[in-house]
Order: structure tokens, then C-alpha cells, then sequence
């Protein structure tokens, strides 16, 4: 071992570049050269355009509104903003693995609104995806708590290659939100957690794998609790990555 200034140097240097990943180690990383498309669902500012996000586009065949202003809990905290703050917790947590991620809106704001739902479908193919997630917070006033994941179903011309693996894309995310002790809808068909549509642009739209997770009632008090944490926004990305590897197998 040496003891002189120099040797302590050149120690200290080694010990520093030895803390980065080595290529072979980023490469063994469990997700590495999966892509991900995650969507937080809405934006911010919607309800500051109306004209933009009321305006009609393709939603797999017939026109639906751009988007909407998504709902809250009762005490305001606005879904735009569980939807971004959660969808950032999973992207880190992915990138974290190995894996390359990009949101359909990097931004929450006042000033901003969109994208529209053909551009959020359209999102995953664009940049490659394995898989798309758009996360959302339901808004019912039926009293249920819960969540529930919607995969699309066949929509002639536009999900015909999709149905299947968004299936189990579907299965995989509520397996691993019902391992972590999430409780399933209790005001939606079925009761099971899985819902089906095909009247939703984010998933008709899609080329790739997708889901759109409902994670919780908003106007629900249990469920709000907990979407209104970060630390309950950091279970639930916890969960959702579980569950994606799942599907992925990874």
C-alpha cells in the first residue's frame, strides 16, 4: 500500500471511477433495451382551452374530444397532477433498471394543454415502446373505491394486433397491484379489477402493447388518502413496475 500523497491520489481516483456502472454491468441491468411509453393522463391547464381539448379527432374509427379536464378528489388535488407525479415516480424507478423511457407530456401546468388522445396513442410506436401505460384517476361519485386496468378490445383496422398482448398486459399490472394488497374497483363490471373498451382513443389508437390504468376513485376518501402522498404514490409506481416486468418477463 502506498502511503505518500501521490499513492493516496491515485487510490482515491480509482475508488471514484469504480462507483460507475461498467458497459457490461449496464448491459446486464434487467431492463436493458426495453423501451417504455408511460402517459400520465390529462395535463394541468385543460380547462384553460376548451376549444383545444374539445376539439374533435380519430379515435379509432370515430371522433371523440382531444381530451378532458379529468376529475379530483373532494379536497382538490386534481388528477392531472396525481397522474404526472406517479408516472415520474415509475419512469425513475424503470430507468433505474435499465430501462429507455419517455412520457407523452414532461410538464404539469396551468399554461399547458394535451397532448390529444390520438397523439397519446400514437406515442408508443413513435418512439419505439415495447409498451405504453397511461395512468389516470377515476372520478366516480358511486361511493366504490378501487382500482381497475382497461385494455382495449377489437376495433376493426385499428387494434387487431394489439388485443392480444394488451390482454396480459392487463393481467400482468392487476397481478402484481393485487399482490401488493390493492384493493379492485368495487363499481365497475365484473368486480375483478379488468375492464375491456373499445371506445377509448388512448388505447385504440396504439401500436404497441398498452393499458390504461385506473389506479383509484378520486372521489373516494380511502383512495385519496393515499393518491395524495408521496409515499403512497411511491408504492403504487413500485407495484405498476412489478407488474410491467411481469408482462415483459424481465
Amino acid at each position: 500500500m502506498v502511503f505518500s500523497r501521490f499513492g493516496i491520489a491515485i487510490a482515491l481516483s480509482a475508488l471514484t471511477l469504480n462507483l460507475a456502472p461498467t458497459p457490461l454491468e449496464a448491459a446486464t441491468q434487467p431492463l436493458s433495451g426495453i423501451v417504455i411509453a408511460i402517459d400520465p393522463g390529462h395535463q394541468l391547464g385543460n380547462h384553460n382551452f376548451p376549444s383545444k381539448i374539445n376539439r374533435l379527432v380519430n379515435a379509432g374509427g370515430f371522433k371523440k374530444a382531444c381530451n378532458s379536464t379529468g376529475t379530483a378528489t373532494n379536497s382538490g388535488f386534481p388528477e392531472a397532477t396525481f397522474t404526472f407525479l406517479t408516472a415520474r415516480r415509475v419512469a425513475r424507478r424503470l430507468r433505474d433498471l435499465g430501462a429507455v423511457v419517455y412520457l407523452t407530456r414532461t410538464a404539469n401546468s396551468q399554461s399547458l394543454w394535451g397532448p390529444c388522445i390520438d397523439a397519446r396513442g400514437l406515442f408508443g410506436a413513435k418512439v419505439g415502446a415495447d409498451l405504453t401505460l397511461s395512468i389516470h384517476g377515476d372520478g366516480s361519485t358511486s361511493g366504490g373505491r378501487g382500482f381497475h386496468i382497461i385494455a382495449p378490445t377489437l376495433v376493426k383496422g385499428y387494434t387487431g394486433d394489439i388485443v392480444t398482448p394488451s390482454a396480459r398486459l392487463a393481467r400482468a399490472v392487476r397481478s402484481a397491484l393485487l399482490t401488493a394488497g390493492y384493493t379492485p374497483a368495487t363499481y365497475t363490471a365484473g368486480g375483478d379489477g379488468l375492464d375491456f373498451r373499445g371506445d377509448l382513443g388512448t388505447l385504440n389508437r396504439s401500436d404497441v402493447p398498452v393499458v390504461m390504468a385506473e389506479l383509484g376513485n378520486m372521489r373516494s376518501a380511502r383512495d385519496a388518502a393515499w393518491m395524495s402522498t408521496p409515499e403512497g404514490r411511491d408504492r403504487m409506481a413500485a407495484s405498476l413496475v412489478r407488474g410491467l416486468r411481469a408482462f415483459l418477463r424481465r
